[in-house]
């Protein structure tokens, strides 16, 4: 009976309100996303041109993110940070593009960072590749195989077993 007289419904009611408005108000803070590996700047200011190796660049800074295949050798370490609000689309808040060339013989060539400023908008094509073959309906593939498959009858299942 106490109990019932510490809680009226007027309380229970404020205790909801106060209960959704927190429940609201959190929904609606901003989620921050790290794609890669953020390079420390001491770190990056630490590769010098002409003095280290391919070995001592992954040992300062990790292993990349990207390795050219074709053409000259050079690692990428790419990584970038986006804040996501509400059902908002994502916005990219930090961009880390650091390009290591390296000589033939293995040493640094050149260190350079990409600027979030510097990226660029890719739209992408949306065109279809064409596939040449047979066009069938729905229909058809749903009953193609409707009397393709005959019974086996004895004489012939007897003759097809695998010795």
């Amino acid at each position: 009976m106490m109990l019932l007289q510490i809680f009226k419904p007027k309380s229970w009611l404020k205790v909801l309100v106060a209960l959704a408005l927190s429940l609201g108000v959190s929904a609606c803070e901003s989620r921050l996303d790290t794609r890669g590996n953020l390079l420390d700047p001491d770190k990056v200011i630490a590769v010098k041109p002409g003095k280290h190796t391919r070995e001592d660049v992954a040992e300062i800074l990790g292993s990349p993110s990207s390795i050219t295949t074709f053409g000259s050798d050079t690692w990428y370490y790419i990584a970038k940070r986006t804040e996501t609000f509400a059902f908002f689309a994502p916005k990219v808040t930090e961009r880390q593009i650091l390009v290591v060339q390296f000589s033939k013989d293995g040493k640094v060539l050149n260190v350079e960072s990409v600027a979030l400023e510097e990226g660029r908008v890719i739209e992408p094509v949306e065109r279809k590749t064409p596939t040449h073959g047979n066009k069938i309906t729905a229909l058809e593939q749903l009953i193609g195989n409707l009397g393709r498959f005959k019974k086996k009858n004895e004489k012939n299942s007897a003759s097809e077993k695998p010795n």
